[in-house]
């Protein structure tokens, strides 16, 4: 049984049910290995891991955040996994030195990973995607806006009206100031960040005449793509991948 419901214009909301539809097509299941490099930020030395597609030539790049829990395993083998999809990916340890840092110190270590995918050969600097979970979540609505380098977003499971664990300006706050197509997604079982707030933010946006889509799926808690630090191959996993690589290749193809 299939129940959605597809709404574009300056909104596209799809609501999933769990289990009821077949996963989105545009992944070719492909994998690379990545490395850990080393990025320079405030003055501290911060790892990123990092993964690129196998074969010569330039590509599109994304800045993967991680969780409030770490870069766990499952973030790395999703990194290799999206650049088997073409992309460049690189997810910065945003807490290597603070569990919960002050916004402007993890703003500046994603514009520092910008910098450094623009010294890379094999990236195209004018084609940079920015996604997270959780804390990334609110990072990638937070930063989307302000971060004139990005062209696109893909925001987990975020916290659009949330200061963060550092009392920050909440996201929602710069909703004028976005400017790039953001792809929301949410579960609706989601008691950390209530499915109600990301139906709120949704409203804003679309009062302010901005572009996004959203997928919600029914049923699904907060953090279902990594569940005990490993990547998730659930079917709604494996459908909302498909719709994170799916949007990159629309928006930053």
């Amino acid at each position: 049984m299939r129940g959605s419901i597809i709404l574009f214009a300056s909104v596209a909301v799809l609501l999933i049910f769990a289990g009821c539809v077949t996963p989105s097509e545009g992944s070719n299941g492909g994998t690379a290995n990545g490395t850990t490099v080393e990025i320079e930020s405030g003055g501290q030395t911060y790892p990123a891991y990092i993964a690129a597609p196998g074969e010569n030539g330039t590509y599109p790049a994304v800045v993967l955040i991680h969780s409030f829990n770490g870069l766990e395993p499952g973030y790395r083998d999703m990194v290799d996994r999206f650049a088997g999809e073409g992309f460049v990916v690189v997810a910065p340890e945003w807490q290597t030195y603070e569990q919960s840092p002050e916004d402007n110190v993890t703003e500046a270590l994603i514009r520092d990973t910008v910098a450094y995918l623009g010294t890379r050969p094999d990236v195209n600097a004018s084609s940079l995607g920015l996604t997270g979970f959780c804390a990334g979540g609110r990072y990638t609505m937070l930063f989307l806006p302000q971060i004139e380098e990005f062209d696109a977003g893909v925001a987990w499971y975020g916290f659009p009206y949330s200061g963060g664990q550092a009392n920050g300006t909440p996201p929602a706050d710069l909703i004028g100031d976005l400017a790039d197509p953001m792809l929301i997604i949410h579960g609706t079982a989601d008691q950390a960040s209530p499915v109600a707030e990301i139906y709120r933010y949704a409203t804003d946006l679309d009062a302010a005449g901005k572009y996004f889509e959203l997928k919600v799926y029914q049923g699904e808690p907060h953090g279902f793509m990594v569940e005990d630090g490993e990547l998730s191959t659930s079917f709604v996993a494996e459908d909302a991948y498909g719709e994170m690589v799916t949007f990159f290749n629309r928006t930053l193809g």
